[in-house]
Order: structure tokens, then sequence, then C-alpha cells
């Protein structure tokens, strides 16, 4: 059985860990991402010449194009992942002004005011505490700079056919993801994050990915079956015992058996906002 675990006591709250990892599954996923589906509501800032910090910048495509639009402005992708971080440079080598560096969402190696432009994509659902790394974020964003937050709300999903194995995805997800100290429905809660950290002039809205269309259902539901059983998603879902082997693969069968039905559709919500100090 699916099984909730106790809420950590202050003393004991696990440390941030990404709960996806860096499986090929995951890394597949995100390399769909792109400014045009990911970060739309930051276009009108992305001007030549302009400045960018990508917070948690994984993959790249996000980045990368974001490096196209801006250019010859500077664009820096950092990540908490060496290993992502030195892919992406090996990749991208040839865009002079892209660069890519390991580093702590908390404790940005940048001074104040460094940048038009910090943007961050689907990363305040996994930090501890998004409040902080907002504050961060606001320090190196210069006066007339403008903040790009994105987050997804796992909650408010909605899927047809209403297969119970994906009832049961969502709610160990939620769970997982507690587990491991993040929020899973972070696109409602970025608003009242950026307030939180000082943030003045917010402008807080929100949009939708919809995987309808035969290759994109079969592209999402693939990697997420391949996700609940190999990737870190798997692992900690079985280190915190909150499901069984046979209930992962029974979600993961779920995944298939909607990828492959012609009337499905997978609507997944996000929260966005742009902050100035």
């Amino acid at each position: 059985m699916i099984t909730s675990s106790p809420s950590p006591t202050p003393s004991e709250a696990p440390s941030q860990k990404y709960i996806h990892g860096h499986h090929a599954s995951v890394l597949r996923s995100h390399s769909w991402r792109t400014v045009e589906n990911s970060a739309a509501y930051l276009i009108p800032y992305l001007t030549p010449g302009c400045s960018v910090l990508d917070v948690g910048s994984g993959a790249a495509t996000i980045t990368v194009d974001m490096a196209e639009r801006v250019a010859p402005g500077r664009v820096v992708g950092l990540d908490a992942a060496a290993s992502v971080i030195d892919g992406v440079n090996a990749r991208h080598a040839d865009i002079p002004q892209l660069s890519f560096i390991v580093g702590d969402a908390f404790a940005l190696p940048f001074a104040d005011d460094s940048f038009d432009v910090v943007h961050a994509h689907q990363v305040l659902q996994h930090l501890p505490d998004p409040v902080a790394a907002l504050r961060e974020f606001r320090r190196v964003v210069r006066p007339e700079g403008v903040v790009g937050v994105r987050d997804v709300d796992y909650i408010a999903a909605v899927w047809y056919p209403e297969l119970p194995g994906l009832d049961k995805w969502r709610t160990l997800y939620q769970r997982t993801a507690r587990a491991n100290a993040g929020e899973p429905n972070a696109g409602r809660r970025l608003k009242a994050w950026a307030r939180a950290a000082g943030f003045t002039d917010i402008e807080a809205t929100g949009s939708l990915w919809a995987f309808t269309n035969d290759a994109d259902r079969q592209w999402w539901g693939g990697s997420w079956a391949e996700r609940v059983l190999e990737s870190e998603f798997a692992a900690s879902a079985l280190r915190h015992g909150l499901a069984t082997h046979a209930e992962l693969q029974e979600i993961a069968d779920a995944w298939l058996q909607w990828a492959t039905d012609p009337d499905a559709t997978f609507l997944l919500p996000h929260g966005e906002v742009l902050a100035r100090a």
C-alpha cells in the first residue's frame, strides 16, 4: 500500500535533494523545454544585450534558447549537479557568451546587481526554503531588472481517462516530494513566496503544458513510465517506504496505458511570477 510518512521535525528535516535525479529519462524530458513552451511570460525581457542567470539550468535547452535571444548578452547557467554542467559545457562551447557553472541557489557566486534577468524554471518546488532562494535571486538582479520563476502545481493536474494508477502516481508524488523537503504544488505559492522575499512589484500569471497528440502522449507517458521505475523518484519512494516495487510497476503500467489511448489528454498547470525589487 502507498503510505504517508510522519512530518519531520525541524531537527530531523530532510536535506535538499532533487526528487527526479539525473536519470536519462529525466534529462530527455527536460530537453523538450524551450523558452516558447516553458518561459513565454519572460520573452519581453529577453532583449539583445541583456545579461541572464538561469538557476537550475539542467539540460540547458531553455538556457541556450535564452542565449540566442539575448546575444551578444551574457548568459550563465547554474546547476548543483557537476555531471550535468560538465556535459552542457562540452556541448555548447561554441557559444562564446554562454557559460555553465556548478553552484548553490542559496549562495550564488555573483556580486550584487549582476544580472538584468534571473530565471528559475521548476526549481523552487525542490528547495527546502524557496523564500531564501528568492532573496538571493533578488540580491543578484539589477534594480531595473526582473526575476522570473515558473513552477508546476502537481495536485491540480488533470487527465483523461481517469486511471486509478495515475491517481496513485499523484498521491505518491505528493508524499515523495515532501519527504525530500520539497513543495509539489509550488505554482500557487510563487506570489506569496516572492512577497515574503521582499519583492514589491509582482506580476503573477499562469500557463499550462498540454499533452494531447499522439507524439506528445507517447513521449510524456513513456517518460514517466520509465522515471517511476528507474529514476531517483523511484529510489526515493522506496527509500522512504512510500511504495513497493509492485506499486511502482502498477503506476508505470498506468502511464503506458494512458500513452496509448487515442482519447487521452494530460494538462499540467503552472504558476509564474515576474518580480522586481
